[in-house]
């Protein structure tokens, strides 16, 4: 049995994320053209067209995409006791929905200029502050919100500091939660979960 025409209209939008993608990281948002993204294709300006009008347009698409995920993991977080154990799984849970997001968030390094008048980047910096919310105990003293803060962060900065260690990708995403887990523990001394922090 063949493919569905929105499993086809799902496959072409992804193509044309993807190819987005790669032609931003090569030269930039500002500099790349939807002429340039539907040549890479080998399609038309307007079968592109029917998919996105704007290059604004294929970026927002991938905002949405990363943002679900994390909106879940949002949802979920909400509804479980502000443990220390609930911290680290949803720093865990972050990890796993982080790794898969990495092209978009080197764009957003590398098009800093550009991201700083798209819609995208207000609506993502939204979901940043709901979840050191979640991370953070207000009631804590004020070295111990900057641990549970710097949680978050570590991994973020680590995406970008970590580019030009040589190591394996996965190990080097363990590596990352494992001092990520730490700090969540350090940040609440007299809650311990039984075992060590596993960062997996």
């Amino acid at each position: 049995m063949g493919s569905t025409p929105q499993a086809r209209r799902g496959d072409t939008r992804q193509r044309i994320q993807d190819v987005a993608m790669e032609l931003f990281a090569e030269q930039g948002y500002e500099k790349t053209s939807l002429r340039e993204i539907a040549e890479r294709l080998d399609v038309t300006k307007a079968a592109l067209y029917y998919h996105f009008k704007t290059k604004e347009d294929i970026l927002i698409s991938l905002f949405q995409d990363l943002a679900r995920p994390l909106d879940e993991l949002l949802d979920w977080g909400r509804q479980q006791p502000r443990t220390l154990e609930t911290k680290q799984e949803l720093v865990r849970r972050y990890s796993v929905a982080l790794q898969s997001a990495l092209p978009l968030f080197r764009f957003m390094q590398q098009n800093q200029a550009a991201m700083s008048h798209l819609r995208p980047g207000e609506t993502l910096k939204d979901r940043m502050i709901a979840m050191t919310n979640l991370l953070r105990d207000p009631d804590a003293t004020l070295p111990d919100q900057v641990r549970s803060l710097s949680a978050l962060f570590v991994m973020h900065t680590a995406i970008f500091a970590m580019q030009h260690i040589e190591a394996d990708p996965e190990d080097k995403r363990k590596a990352v939660l494992e001092v990520a887990l730490d700090l969540l523990a350090q940040a609440h001394p007299g809650e311990g979960v039984g075992d060590a922090p596993d960062a997996s």
